[in-house]
């Protein structure tokens, strides 16, 4: 029985609703809570959803094609630049060594053709971007060391599929091609010149991206409504992706690129905020209907087939990726758990495969087959994800993961914002409450807040690149902004945000080093300090004076801010592991640095403390 569109919907939200949390509660990650719940409600079992999950499938893979974008997005060429080794390195070596062994597999050993083993080879050793993200979000790795390789393998894979597009048509045994529900203008055309179609349709968006969109931003932003802005943001995205598919183009491709061109507007963040509550609902019904979709009858046919195929496809991939991480120095915890985040078949997969069934490369059995095992190692892949977490990770030690958490709500507003609050900003907050300067704390480490606040301090968890949270914040009647923040990125984010939304703030941003100092002047900042503990107190200087408070007395102040911090120091350093005591005795040391700093306040109010201190230095 045929459902209509509103049942179809209320299905899958209701499956995702159903199984995501209890996968959550499991510890086995949402993207697999979205599989089980596709295959309960699929043909094979509930039967909720029949043979229109494949078409429910197609129109979910527009949460890919929005992921794609807003990856494009975080891509300016500063970025690719720095990444240029690892994504040169990792990922055209894995590229290359994966397809290499799957030709030899499927060659040799299953009987494909060339041609078709050339296009199987590159197919299934593309990983999946979807998951990957999904997962190392989910988890909090993506700023590991794992995190970041995978991220550069998966780039060099997404961009790697324009030119696998462009080389299937040349494959084709013979030009003429079958022909579909969905027409584009290269079908019925000859190989060589759909690749000339495909080479043209990349420069046309070039041309869009570079010169139309940026413009076009610009007058809708005058108009100032939000939500006309999000209608823009869904139309660049749906344009974009409806021209390429009109070319035989994936869309996903399409929006990438039109991403990464756009990476330097202005525009980005509001962009990127606009468009991440439906990648991220859509991205969900994708992996639903994935599920929903599966063809068990193929399965059961010939099962030892092919979870033979896709053991060995997953297994060639994990020793190719864990070589690749020995080769680049990554630690052994780190390898284990880059292996089995890349090791399995991507959504690209279908893209390329369903091209080169359309063009008669690959028949319509082999098609079914490789498909069924694209979608089974995309379910085992979490599961390997789970079995790591779970088992092997704990073995080996890995420390960095962290529970993403939602931000606090902040309770109360100051002339004084603070932007991440480790040991530069803790020190700034510190000299600067010592001398009866409250601040509004804000930091993304949910860990470090936890610590924190034992310590005493009133800190505020939250992205401060979030304009609502910087808004709850206060920031929009504040005077002075500091970000203390260590990422050299996400400052220069936050600058261009603040010059934006709140040009009321003054700023003083943490360098850390001269060339991201370099970076910082270029967006208009004066205030700026780069990172020693000294430079962190002299930040807090120019803080008390923005306030009000004489140079040479605030000078003064940190003098003996910074002499009771180095007692502090030698005090601390014998009880640093006793986790319960130190805590305790931190604590106990910050309040005898304020008690001393404020009796030394009231000293300075009942004389003059001028001294060089000249009224036109105020």
């Amino acid at each position: 029985m045929e459902n209509s569109f509103l049942q179809n919907a209320l299905i899958l939200l209701g499956a995702a609703l159903v199984f995501v949390p209890i996968a959550k509660k499991l510890g086995i990650g949402s993207v697999l809570g979205y599989l089980i719940g596709g295959i309960m409600i699929g043909p094979y079992v509930l039967s909720f959803i029949g043979r229109e999950g494949e078409d429910i499938m197609h129109a979910a893979e527009f949460g890919v094609v929005m992921m794609l974008f807003l990856i494009g997005l975080e891509l300016n060429p500063k970025s690719f630049w720095n990444m240029r080794k690892s994504i040169l390195g990792m990922g055209v070596s894995q590229l290359l060594l994966s397809a290499i062994l799957i030709f030899c597999v499927s060659h040799l050993f299953f009987g494909y053709g060339l041609n078709a083993s050339i296009v199987v080879s590159l197919s299934l050793a593309l990983s999946s971007t979807a998951i990957v993200l999904q997962t190392l979000k989910e988890k909090g790795l993506s700023n590991t060391i794992a995190g970041r390789a995978s991220f550069s393998v998966l780039l060099l894979q997404d961009i790697a599929v324009i030119p696998i597009l462009a080389v299937i048509p040349l494959l084709a045994v013979s030009p003429s091609v079958l022909t579909n529900e969905h027409q584009n203008l290269i079908d019925g055309v000859d190989g060589k010149y759909a690749t000339l179609i495909i080479i043209g349709a990349v420069g046309l968006i070039f041309i869009i991206s570079r010169f139309l969109i940026n413009p076009f931003l610009h007058l809708i932003a005058k108009v100032r409504m939000r939500e006309l802005f999000t209608a823009t943001a869904l139309f660049i995205v749906i344009g974009v992706a409806w021209l390429m598919e009109q070319v035989g183009v994936s869309a996903a491709l399409g929006t990438f690129m039109a991403g990464v061109l756009l990476a330097n507007s202005e525009f980005r963040h509001e962009l990127e905020s606009d468009i991440e509550p439906f990648k991220g609902v859509l991205l969900g019904l994708f992996f639903t209907a994935v599920g929903s979709t599966i063809n068990f009858e193929i399965i059961l046919n010939d099962p030892i087939k092919i979870f033979s195929f896709v053991f060995i496809i997953m297994l060639f991939k994990a020793i190719v990726l864990f070589s690749i991480g020995v080769f680049f120095k990554l630690k052994s915890d780190q390898n284990i758990l880059f292996s089995l985040l890349l090791c399995q078949i991507g959504e690209f997969a279908f893209v390329l495969l369903a091209a080169a069934g359309k063009l008669d490369i690959i028949n319509k059995s082999e098609l079914d087959f490789l498909m069924a095992t694209t979608t089974i190692s995309m379910i085992i892949s979490p599961i390997l994800l789970f079995v790591n977490e779970k088992w092997i990770d704990p073995k080996f030690g890995t420390k960095e993961i962290h529970t993403e958490k939602v931000a606090d709500n902040i309770g109360h507003s100051a002339n004084v914002i603070i932007a991440g609050f480790g040991h530069f900003g803790s020190t700034i907050g510190r000299f600067l409450r010592a001398n009866g300067v409250n601040a509004v704390i804000l930091d993304s480490d949910s860990d470090r807040v936890d610590l924190l606040r034992k310590m005493g301090f009133v800190v505020y968890y939250g992205d401060a690149t979030r304009i609502d949270l910087l808004k709850s914040a206060g920031a929009e009647n504040a005077k002075i902004f500091i970000s203390a923040i260590d990422s050299p990125e996400k400052n220069s984010e936050l600058v261009e945000q603040i010059n934006k939304h709140f040009p009321n703030l003054e700023l003083f941003i943490r360098a850390k080093n001269r060339n991201d100092a370099y970076e910082l002047l270029d967006l208009g900042v004066t205030n700026i300090y780069r990172e020693t503990t000294q430079t962190s107190i002299h930040l807090g200087v120019d803080v008390l004076h923005k306030l009000g408070f004489r140079k040479y007395t605030a000078t003064r102040k940190a003098a003996e801010f910074f002499k009771y911090d180095e007692a502090a120091m030698k005090n601390l350093a014998a009880k640093r592991h006793e986790k319960t005591d130190y805590i305790l005795s931190v604590k106990n040391e910050i309040e005898m640095q304020e008690k001393l700093l404020s009796e030394d306040q009231i000293f300075s109010d009942t004389r003059q403390d001028s001294a060089w201190d000249s009224a036109s230095r105020r």
